[in-house]
């Protein structure tokens, strides 16, 4: 596997791991109920599983940096936007 990918797919991981948790706070906090957020969690969960896989083996790099890009924006709104 080239470096490039375990890098790509390492900052992307990180970034997915705050954003599941960020997004499990607000469920809760808006809807006060632990199922509700455990489910958006699984979701959140699956989509960057999925996301990470194809990361790791096929996408191109261009498509691979630019999630990592776009994940890494999105949790810094979402932080200083809180």
């Amino acid at each position: 596997m080239e470096t490039w990918r375990i890098i790509a797919t390492a900052l992307f991981a990180a970034a997915q791991l705050a954003l599941v948790l960020f997004v499990m706070a607000n469920v809760r906090e808006r809807t006060d109920s632990g199922g509700k957020a455990a489910a958006a969690g699984a979701v959140v969960l699956a989509a960057s599983l999925i996301v990470g896989v194809l990361m790791a083996t096929v996408l191109a790099p261009w498509l691979a940096w630019s999630f990592v890009v776009v994940a890494g924006v999105t949790v810094t709104v979402m932080v200083l936007a809180s």
